[in-house]
């Protein structure tokens, strides 16, 4: 989808020859720390046009008629500049619903998104301007901002598979020594459900462990430690009573025997009395491989190893 559009800024004549109208809009929608303002951005490099960015909060004004003359301000200085990409963040905190605030038709947000309204799709329609919306709240915008001849294509981003993560791995581990016995596909295996900033984030916490260690390069235990820190928060050092680890102790092993023999649970990655963030400790299981289904049996065998602590 991303790369059509960087062919039509690129040869906008090839399409035209055959009366195809360039898409308008395009809206990314997908959870936090996908890429989707990266991918943005690479589409104006791909296209080599200009590229205006700006956050929908930027809009925001004390004074009513503001964000309406920004918006008017930064579609003239697109349309100077065409092809160019203009790049919305955040495009919910100006494209919610119509009407659903308390108050009237003055509100300055509804005037803002009015003007984009018109400058996508309004009586003099631009020519050779993208607009690229980012949202991790679809469901909050106008029906009038994602109809087609605005937002003409909803490309939906969802978190990496394990060969994105794999792709994902390597490019933040330029840079960084590692010792021989790291291995990009155990640690892509490791985690399942992490977006890309959580796994930049995570081989950023991974050399910051080891340098504060005085080691010369990243290990599998900085990584590990480095992975659980950013899904769990950090070890809580905070001595408790032999009777509280006791009680964790048991507690944990609960969950840990009962996913054990359990045969449609995950396998146990981990099994720990150290507490971190809000949990007194943890047990850590880690699928096999990315799920997107689940069977019943499933749900009611991960609700057991759930209960297990008890």
């Amino acid at each position: 989808e991303l790369s059509e559009v960087v062919d039509f800024l690129k040869t906008p004549d090839k399409y035209k020859a055959l009366g195809a109208r360039i898409p308008k809009g395009v809206l990314l929608v997908g959870p936090a720390g996908v890429g989707k303002t990266l991918l943005a951005r690479a589409v104006a490099g791909e296209a080599g046009v200009p590229f205006f960015s700006i956050a929908g909060s930027e809009f925001m004004e004390m004074l009513v008629g503001v964000g309406a003359a920004r918006v008017r301000d930064m579609f003239a200085q697109a349309k100077r500049n065409a092809p160019a990409i203009i790049f919305i963040d955040e495009i919910e905190s100006i494209g919610r619903m119509r009407g659903m605030g308390m108050s009237g038709g003055h509100d300055e947000r509804e005037q803002t998104l009015n003007q984009i309204l018109v400058e996508m799709d309004g009586f003099t329609p631009s020519d050779h301007v993208i607009v690229i919306g980012s949202t991790n709240r679809p469901d909050l915008l106008d029906p009038a901002l994602v109809r087609p001849g605005r937002f003409d294509r909803r490309v939906t981003l969802s978190l990496p598979d394990l060969e994105e993560r794999k792709a994902i791995i390597e490019i933040h581990m330029k840079g960084k020594p590692f010792t021989k016995d790291v291995s990009i596909e155990k640690l892509a295996r490791r985690t399942v459900g992490f977006s890309g900033a959580d796994l930049a984030n995570m081989l950023n916490e991974a050399a910051i462990l080891a340098a504060r260690e005085g080691k010369t390069a990243i290990d599998g235990k900085d990584l590990e430690e480095a992975a659980t820190k950013e899904k769990l928060g950090p070890q809580r050092k905070r001595m408790t009573s032999e009777a509280d680890r006791k009680l964790s102790a048991y507690h944990e092993a609960g969950h840990a025997i009962v996913a054990h023999f359990l045969p449609h649970t995950d396998p146990v990655h981990k099994v720990s009395i150290i507490s971190r963030g809000r949990a007194g400790g943890y047990t850590l299981k880690l699928p096999t491989h990315d799920k997107n289904l689940h069977t019943k049996q499933e749900f009611i065998e991960d609700l057991a190893m759930i209960l297990g602590g008890q």
